[in-house]
């Protein structure tokens, strides 16, 4: 209503009379534009920015203050960002941002992970070549400049949305002293106890040929071969059995390949079983299945002759199905159940971890006939040579040969992939490195100080992280690939006993600070372990390298080491981590574990989690689908800003949706918090702050207002900054800019703006709210729309107290005078806020019925039978007029009304009239008192005052 108001007065000026009224108005002037032009003129702040070291110059604002660190989760350097990175490093910003403006000394240093199969996978596909057929040293000097040509891409990207940070100083996990630091922490855990070697099922990854970390398994749904196997008993008999029927345990598995490694069968101690006969051989199975799972192998007719416990069923042994060894025992398990399968569980320790656990507890022998290629070795054999997946149709072919399979079907299930490869893979006990989770309390203490040093944001976290580390198993820290940092353990030469000691650990890091870790593949093993070292135990001082490397995970783990303690020189706990939710079984706990063990403490004081992006119909995105949306796209198209008011807006603690819909509805949102911004300072071009600003008491009651709700929205703003409701704090602006100011107050203030003389105390009384409201407003939305925010500071007016000030970002946020507080003003307009849209839809049936033009044309009379009405609307005299924008208003008393308004007036009801008189070709109003010149009153008193009106 305002820019319509402006554009049409100013025509009808000009048009209406030859005297240029126009140039005696105090009409809007600003270079700020209408039209934001985000995309150029971003790339141009950011230039200006690093020219003025703002960041130094936002370090050195902060010196001696109380710190706020929030440490960053580094990216992989493996590629361009994409959308889940802008949404969190544009978190992580408005976080820093908002803190620096309270007041705190922050320091945001980012950081990069820069090893591992993340980038290891990318340039082997990059290069087109396998494990093999490449030199490790060769290929660790590739994989460096890789992963520093995405460290470089991605930092300009960064940069790009207007995340602020130590750029030129990051920590990257490549660097010398960095790995340094990963050493030096894998020295304290061994030195005290939590590392060791053992033979344990992992999560292997086929294609890539190395074992994964929990956090590096996804699950997706595949379609496996179901299959019902009959293991025969060799020794019926210990069930007073007949031996003239064979009698045979009915087994389940989805994973047919690792029958070539069962050694055993488990049934839970206290189930009952029923020994059913059905026809010429008998068949054991858990009673409340029995009927089921017969029926899938089309038995209808058979008797159950009798019921054993799971305690009785390990009184017997079983010929294995396959051959490939002797009778094998039964077991009891308690994590046997009822849910599905038959009751009987096939278990083979090599592949699983539950099954490695009661292979442990009953001394089964660990057969592992699988290479790191998911190959079958001669241990599996007629099977050798060939690959897991394509045996499972071999072996069931044969089990049903040998008449041992009851039932195949197919199902669809969740099954375990690599995050990387995308493929499904095994489990399989190779020799690795470990960290004992369980060692001096290590699980129990990291439990304690989830629940009690640390808050979580959402609440939800304590219970996803506590349920995570309660049933984790030990840390595998060992990887068998090229990039990374190597784990300096020793084989002896002469028993092949394979020893890490931290002697050399913390020898092989001095040398590692200075040249780096691809000295441990280019050196001898003498210049890489200290002189004249021997193993304390056996004596023996002759060694071979081993080339394992340390998991990516421990990495980024020891980050509060390597940067909070060395690099930033803060102590733990520091204020907040912020990542995604997936990493609560990620970075959260490979950081809190090594802190509780080598510190006692956790890394952080608060953790926050956002949820991952989806489009705009909860889907994920994919290239598949067509539904990817790049960050680049919309910084390069629409601007960052638009991307921060994105993050800022979304509910992030759940999935956060994005599309071109989504995206359109913001930018038309930014265009109205812009245009709102544009008012404020086009109306202070000719206003100083030093001079021109009013004492709160010489105020009009409407500028009394806007204070008002200035401040009571300030206060939220930042009391929603505090609480990461970034969304509120969103709503709580856009709210203010488009109901409080744009639909009320700037809409009815323009013609004391206007039309007023331009040194009047009425004028400079809104001018006066206008700059506290802008003044406030800028500093609110830096750390949201940042570009914005420096566009703004750049054409407002300033005093003294921050005149020379650089930019908004080296601002802090402006205290709420008190008597600001004022609520009985708020009472006071309250109720003629709630009248004004029934005004405004009253003049727009007169308008669309052709009684009357613009609402200037119009004269308001409310009619009302109540005295409380009468009084309160009689309390504006002239100025109730301007609150509808109409020329005249006014207040009769009736005895009674046909129709209230709404509860609120049920009692007043309106009356729209053309105004009286004649319209003044300078204000626009309808007044009874315009002279030969059609100017009212006011208009020729202000201009007898003022300037020389221009002749056009």
């Amino acid at each position: 209503m305002v820019a319509y108001w402006f554009i049409s007065h100013t025509k009808a000026v000009t048009e209406r009379t030859a005297v240029n009224y126009r140039d005696t108005l105090n009409l809007p002037q600003t270079e700020f534009s209408m039209r934001a032009g985000l995309a150029n003129k971003e790339p141009e702040y950011i230039n200006d920015w690093y020219a003025m070291d703002l960041y130094g110059k936002i370090r050195k604002k902060g010196e001696g203050k109380t710190p706020f660190i929030l440490h960053d989760g580094p990216p992989y350097a493996n590629g361009h960002i994409h959308i889940g990175h802008a949404l969190n490093k544009i978190l992580k910003d408005v976080i820093v941002k908002f803190k620096t403006m309270e007041g705190y000394a922050t320091n945001y240093v980012p950081g990069w992970d820069c090893h591992g199969l993340p980038i290891e996978h990318k340039l082997f596909q990059e290069i087109n070549k396998k494990k093999e057929e490449v030199d490790s040293v060769a290929f660790r000097k590739q994989a460096h400049d890789y992963a520093m040509n995405f460290v470089d891409i991605q930092r300009e990207e960064f940069k790009r949305l207007g995340v602020f940070g130590d750029w030129d100083r990051p920590y990257l996990t490549l660097d010398p002293n960095y790995e340094y630091w990963i050493l030096k922490s894998l020295s304290e855990l061994c030195k005290k106890g939590y590392v060791y070697r053992g033979l344990k099922p992992v999560n292997w990854d086929i294609e890539n040929e190395t074992a994964l970390a929990e956090a590096e398994v996804e699950y997706e749904d595949v379609t496996s071969p179901s299959i019902y196997i009959k293991f025969e008993i060799a020794d019926a008999g210990q069930l007073g059995l007949p031996a003239n029927k064979p009698c045979y345990l009915l087994v389940w598995t989805t994973t047919p390949w690792t029958l070539v490694a069962n050694v055993a069968v488990a049934v839970h101690a206290a189930f009952a079983y029923a020994v059913v006969e059905a026809g010429n051989e008998i068949l054991i199975v858990e009673r409340s299945l029995c009927e089921p799972v017969l029926a899938k192998g089309e038995v209808t007719d058979f008797k159950i002759l009798k019921e054993v416990s799971g305690a009785d069923l390990t009184s017997v042994t079983y010929r294995h199905p396959l051959k490939m060894r002797g009778d094998c025992p039964v077991v009891t398990a308690d994590y046997v159940t009822r849910e599905d399968g038959t009751g009987l569980v096939h278990t083979a320790p090599g592949h699983g971890a539950d099954d490695f656990q009661t292979g442990l507890k009953y001394k089964l022998d660990v057969v592992m006939p699988v290479d790191e290629k998911g190959v079958y070795t001669h241990q599996g054999g007629k099977y050798a040579g060939q690959h897991v997946w394509k045996a499972n149709k071999l072996i069931i072919a044969d089990l049903e040969t040998s008449g041992h399979l009851f039932r195949r079907e197919d199902i669809v299930h969740s099954y375990p992939h690599s995050w990387r490869s995308k493929k499904p893979i095994i489990f399989r006990a190779t020799q690795q490195w470990f960290i004992k989770i369980d060692h001096d309390g290590l699980r129990a203490k990291a439990r304690e100080i989830i629940a009690t040093q640390v808050k979580w944001v959402p609440p939800a976290g304590e219970e996803r992280i506590t349920a995570m580390v309660a049933g984790r198993p030990d840390w595998c820290i060992s990887r068998q690939r090229y990039w990374g940092v190597p784990i300096p353990a020793l084989k002896l030469k002469d028993s092949g006993e394979i020893m890490l000691y931290p002697e050399v650990i913390d020898h092989f890091a001095e040398i590692v600070r200075k040249e780096g870790t691809d000295a441990w593949f280019e050196k001898d093993i003498g210049e890489l372990i200290p002189r004249g070292f021997k193993d304390a135990q056996t004596g023996q001082s002759e060694f071979e390298k081993t080339f394992d490397i340390l998991d990516v995970w421990f990495d980024s783990g020891v980050s509060c080491q390597a940067v909070v303690k060395d690099m930033i020189g803060a102590e733990l706990p520091i204020d907040l981590y912020l990542e995604g939710s997936d990493q609560h079984r990620g970075w959260f706990q490979s950081s809190l574990i090594p802190a509780v063990a080598i510190e006692g403490k956790a890394p952080f004081k608060e953790v926050l989690t956002h949820g991952f992006v989806v489009d705009g119909q909860g889907r994920k995105m994919s290239k598949s689908l067509n539904n990817v949306i790049k960050p680049q796209e919309i910084y390069e198209n629409s601007g960052a800003d638009i991307l921060r008011l994105w993050v800022t807006s979304s509910s992030y603690n759940e999935d956060i949706r994005i599309s071109k819909e989504v995206m359109a509805r913001l930018i038309d949102a930014y265009r109205k918090i812009r245009n709102t911004l544009r008012y404020l300072i086009s109306n202070l071009y000719d206003f100083d702050p030093d001079k021109d600003v009013l004492p709160y008491d010489k105020l009009q009651d409407l500028d009394k207002w806007a204070l008002n709700k200035l401040g009571v929205v300030s206060r939220q703003v930042i009391e929603k900054y505090n609480a990461y409701e970034f969304s509120r704090v969103y709503k709580l602006i856009y709210s203010f800019c488009n109901e409080h100011l744009s639909n009320f107050y700037l809409d009815i203030l323009k013609d004391r703006l206007y039309v007023k003389a331009a040194a009047s105390s009425e004028r400079k009384a809104a001018q006066t709210a206008l700059y506290h409201i802008l003044n406030h407003l800028v500093r609110l939305l830096a750390p949201v729309i940042s570009f914005t925010a420096e566009e703004v500071f750049r054409f407002m007016p300033k005093d003294k107290s921050f005149r020379s000030v650089e930019s908004v970002h080296l601002l802090d946020f402006l205290e709420i005078p008190s008597e600001w507080d004022n609520p009985r003003i708020d009472e006071y307009f309250a109720l003629l806020i709630n009248l004004r849209p029934h005004v405004l839809k009253a003049l727009e049936d007169q308008r669309a019925a052709d009684i009357i033009g613009a609402s200037l044309e119009a004269k308001v009379t409310f009619q009302t039978a109540s005295d409380r009405d009468l009084t309160y609307l009689s309390q504006f005299g002239e100025q109730l007029a301007d609150m509808f924008i109409v020329s005249q208003a006014g207040v009769q008393k009736v005895a009674e009304v046909p129709a209230g308004l709404d509860t609120d007036f049920a009692n007043t009801t309106i009356s729209i009239a053309k105004a009286d008189g004649n319209k003044c070709v300078r204000c626009w109003k309808y007044r009874t008192d315009t002279d030969a010149e059609q100017l009212c009153g006011e208009c020729r008193s202000i201009l007898a005052d003022g300037p020389e009106v221009p002749v056009s």
